[in-house]
């Protein structure tokens, strides 16, 4: 019988990846359980008791339980003491002030004790596994981890990610995307929470981490650090920019996360299902950080104060709209990237704050590979009737 427990215990640890230690744990705090409510009401018995003890062998899985007592001349609390009369019935040899040990038989528990105990031990159980499970989560919080959708519940979604089920809430999912039953996600775990009734785990598919991780999972290069993600803008569902750096000059860091024939950035768009990634190159000088923030658009000149973390942005009259992006996306998550308010203006616009650069009045600065052909290039002329048009009204 004893043996057949043990390797119950084995199969029930592999089973909920319990330690041992704690399965034995919980069994013994079981029969302490049975044992006191076996006898809790019986005061005139000498098992009626306190301090009780249950302990198993893990060698042979023999076990016992037993109660401790003070022996005493005159007993004040049967719970606590024995008389050295009735001591000595057990231990021949005890005198007062001896601590006696009063084994009881599991045979002797009744049904309702025993079911008790039955209770009490799968509790422990339940409680050790939820234990276990948030340890494991917890030290998966803020990576990415794949799950399958379970079902919907009013406006979340269940995901289940293995051992728990991840909640994905209304505000972290992206808006218009598709999600089936039984669907694989990969999500990123926001927070993982652990409370006396449940284990909840927040997963999102927004999070801007979800697309560094992603990307750490398919290009070798960020995943040793020789290429680093040092900023991320994102409007899920919809286009993500991404700066990164890479800390050998042999590596091109744009090229690493692209891949060959673009198959790694493929491979991160599929998983976000379609969303546009843009990679730029870092560059600690802000002018040209911002000019590689707005791209796939064209600059003629960017006005940066540091201090401020404002910039103007000069693009020619034509590339205005692409600057700014559909609904101003490109220029706002270009705003994100870069830690910078940016104020766009085209060409014609701009001849007073052209002015002002070439005087020297802003911090940081870029002039694009146009700029020094200002005023021969027929695509700038606009800016120069700007400027005749302001001399004409002051001569007036």
């Amino acid at each position: 019988m004893a043996s057949e427990l043990m390797d119950a215990i084995d199969i029930l640890c592999k089973e909920k990846n319990i330690s041992k230690e704690s399965v034995l744990a919980a069994i013994e705090n079981s029969l302490v359980t049975a044992y006191k409510n076996q006898y809790k009401k019986r005061e005139d018995s000498l098992l009626a008791a306190e301090n009780v003890f249950a302990k198993i062998d893990e060698e042979t899985g023999e076990y016992y339980v037993y109660a401790e007592k003070e022996v005493v001349e005159e007993v004040t609390n049967g719970l606590m003491e024995i008389s050295l009369e009735d001591a000595r019935e057990i231990y021949p040899g005890c005198e007062i002030g001896d601590t006696v040990r009063l084994a009881a038989q599991d045979k002797d528990f009744s049904r309702i004790a025993t079911q008790n105990a039955k209770n009490v031990l799968l509790q422990n159980l339940r409680e050790k596994e939820k234990d276990n499970v948030f340890e494991e989560f917890l030290s998966r919080e803020k990576e990415v981890v794949t799950g399958v959708v379970q079902r919907f519940n009013d406006n979340n979604i269940v995901v289940n990610l293995g051992k728990a089920d991840g909640i994905l809430n209304e505000n972290e999912q992206v808006k218009g995307e598709k999600i089936r039953i039984n669907e694989r996600l990969k999500v990123y775990v926001l927070e993982v929470r652990n409370s006396r009734k449940s284990l909840r785990i927040l997963v999102s598919r927004t999070h801007p981490e979800l697309v560094r991780k992603l990307f750490e999972s398919e290009v070798a290069e960020v995943k040793d650090g020789t290429v680093e993600i040092k900023a991320i803008a994102r409007e899920a569902g919809s286009r993500t920019k991404m700066a990164v750096w890479s800390n050998d000059p042999d590596v091109d860091p744009v090229g690493a996360c692209v891949g060959l024939n673009g198959m790694r950035v493929n491979t991160v768009v599929s998983e976000l299902k379609g969303e546009k990634i843009d990679i730029i190159s870092w560059s600690d000088n802000p002018a040209e950080l911002i000019v590689n923030a707005l791209s796939p658009a064209k600059v003629i000149t960017v006005l940066a104060d540091e201090e401020e973390k404002t910039a103007t942005v000069i693009v020619p009259d034509y590339q205005l709209s692409l600057a700014i992006g559909k609904e101003g996306q490109n220029a706002r998550l270009a705003a994100r990237l870069t830690g910078y308010k940016i104020d766009i203006l085209n060409e014609t616009q701009a001849a007073d704050i052209l002015d002002e650069l070439y005087e020297g009045n802003y911090e940081s600065s870029y002039e694009g590979e146009d700029a020094d052909e200002y005023e021969d290039a027929d695509e700038y002329e606009a800016a120069d009737e700007y400027e005749a048009a302001e001399a004409d009204n002051e001569n007036e």
